[in-house]
């Protein structure tokens, strides 16, 4: 469990008007604050992954797909959500970067529980013996605790019900970068950021 501290604002339109790669590592330590459904979970942002927009192969709004009705919400504007399934089955939060019509974001791969644990039990249909640090550790997961859906495709994380806000930052010091996971383009772009040894960390 982290020791609650209150955040000390929403992350405007600004902080992500910048390239998804500065956005991923500087949403290290940011929370999110959710209040869907009248119920209140917070998660401390641990694990991301920057998509830098249609150069990059990997990204789902690539040269190759171009805009579609899926990816329309990362063409902007810069701190949107951008929310999507994968496998059918999970949903996907990504904080929306750059500029508008150059679509770029960052994944959320992992949070660590900050306050609303029962919340994200439920939620989660977690085991009594789950820990709380796996309670969102990977991107379907950290959604899931959080009470994400495709509903909030495109909502902007200034306001309610899902408020990206300052947290805790990270000194360099603790941070790890890496490849992307789960991808079969440009595998080796070293896009991951992490907080070192953090245990819910989803990847190391």
């Amino acid at each position: 469990m982290t020791a609650r501290r209150d955040p000390a604002g929403a992350l405007g339109p600004a902080f992500c008007r910048r390239p998804a790669e500065d956005v991923a590592r500087g949403l290290l330590g940011a929370w999110l604050v959710s209040t869907i459904g009248g119920e209140t979970a917070i998660g401390r942002i641990v694990e991301c992954e920057a998509y830098l927009g249609p150069h990059d192969p990997a990204s789902h709004a690539a040269e190759r797909i171009g805009r579609t009705a899926r990816n329309a919400a990362m063409f902007g504007p810069a701190g949107r959500a951008y929310v999507y399934r994968i496998y059918g089955l999970h949903w996907c939060l990504n904080v929306v970067t750059g500029t508008v019509d150059v679509p770029a974001a960052v994944l959320i791969r992992a949070i660590a529980p900050v306050e609303g644990m029962a919340v994200m039990r439920t939620r989660r249909s977690a085991r009594p013996e789950l820990p709380d640090s796996a309670l969102g550790r990977g991107p379907g997961h950290a959604a899931c605790a959080l009470g994400i859906t495709g509903a909030l495709d495109g909502h902007a994380l200034q306001r309610p019900p899902l408020l990206l806000a300052r947290g805790q930052p990270v000194p360099d010091t603790d941070v790890d970068r890496g490849p992307r996971v789960g991808v079969t383009r440009a595998k080796d772009w070293p896009l991951r950021f992490w907080v070192r040894a953090h245990p819910a960390v989803s990847r190391r």
